[in-house]
């Protein structure tokens, strides 16, 4: 049925069909000749839209919108959706993609771009790729300068709890001594601890839901223990409603210990140097600290396996980095726990 023009209320609205869909709605006009125009546009959108797929017309918000409700990582995406608005996803090339990044971050360094433009808006268009609204796209990432991971010690750590609550040192403790990252600490309640048995189930939620379970060493145990609370199931264990509210009394802690100042994550990083410098297999370090893919554990903490000194071994010498066959010196210990 073709579209018609006809009076309703104080406007003039159409109604019809192109193709078989349906189309009805208001022109906004009251004018019989600029309604009829709209209603001419609207059908030839329709008629454009049919013969050329949706492909052609799907745009940035639309692909955001099918992002956000697939339960993706949104934590970057305001400023993308922002810049990009209802720009048609066919008009979005790579090349545009990375200027986007300079203009939204004009002084950033090439890793900030990569990881807050670049990486999020390509998974954008490449989610509606997987639905069949697009083709997929790949974007040539920004320089990175390669900078050797500060990772923090046994020693490092035992300064910095000595002058942090018992919620805070036992948050630097439980990161050495099982690899969690900040997000995933912090998230863990009671009833993911089992003191006794001495494990504790960390979960992942996002991007894809997943779970470790982690042997807590004696030392770790003792400071969980030592940690206020009445250990009800629901209750965080650390206390810290996210990762934000960390910083302010980490910073705290280190000023007050007068040690270099850390990150929370270079306790993930002192877990997997620690790790390797005992002996242990980058496989192993793998399954123990909750990385899925063991190749980015070597590309990462590479500098850990990098001792000349190691065949001093060959002479009977000792040398700085330990044989696999002796047991790590900061209390870890091989234990299968799932």
């Amino acid at each position: 049925m073709p579209i018609k023009i006809y009076q309703r209320g104080d406007g003039r609205h159409y109604r019809g069909s192109v193709a078989g869909r349906r189309l009805r709605g208001s022109t906004g006009t009251t004018d019989k000749a600029l309604a009829q125009r709209i209603a001419a546009e609207t059908e030839a959108r329709a008629w454009r839209r049919h013969l050329d797929g949706p492909k052609a017309h799907l745009t940035m918000a639309q692909a955001a919108i099918a992002y956000r409700q697939a339960d993706k990582p949104t934590r970057f995406l305001a400023k993308i959706e922002d810049h990009w608005r209802d720009t048609r996803v066919a008009e979005i090339t790579p090349e545009a993609i990375r200027r986007s990044a300079v203009q939204l971050y004009p002084r950033a360094a090439g890793a900030t771009r990569n990881r807050q433009v670049i990486v999020p808006t390509q998974a954008i268009i490449n989610h509606a790729a997987e639905l069949g609204w697009c083709s997929p796209i790949k974007v040539r990432r920004f320089p990175v300068e390669a900078k050797t991971k500060r990772p923090a010690t046994r020693e490092w750590v035992e300064a910095f709890s000595a002058h942090a609550s018992p919620h805070l040192a036992a948050l630097a403790v439980f990161m050495f001594g099982t690899g969690a990252r900040i997000g995933e600490a912090v998230a863990l309640r009671w009833q993911h601890i089992d003191l006794d048995a001495g494990i504790s189930t960390i979960r992942v939620t996002k991007p894809t839901p997943w779970e470790r379970t982690a042997h807590l060493p004696p030392r770790l145990v003792a400071a969980l223990a030592n940690i206020p609370s009445n250990r009800k199931p629901g209750e965080l264990v650390f206390g810290y409603a996210g990762r934000g509210s960390v910083k302010g009394p980490w910073d705290a802690a280190v000023k007050r210990a007068g040690i270099e100042r850390l990150t929370p994550h270079s306790c993930r990083h002192g877990f997997a140097t620690a790790m390797l410098h005992g002996g242990f297999d980058v496989k192993t370090v793998a399954e123990r600290g909750g990385w899925k893919d063991p190749s980015v554990v070597l590309r990462t903490y590479a500098h850990a396996l990098q001792d000349p000194t190691v065949t001093d071994a060959l002479f009977g010498t000792n040398p700085t980095q330990k044989p696999r066959s002796k047991r790590p010196s900061d209390g870890m210990k091989r234990r299968k726990d799932g």
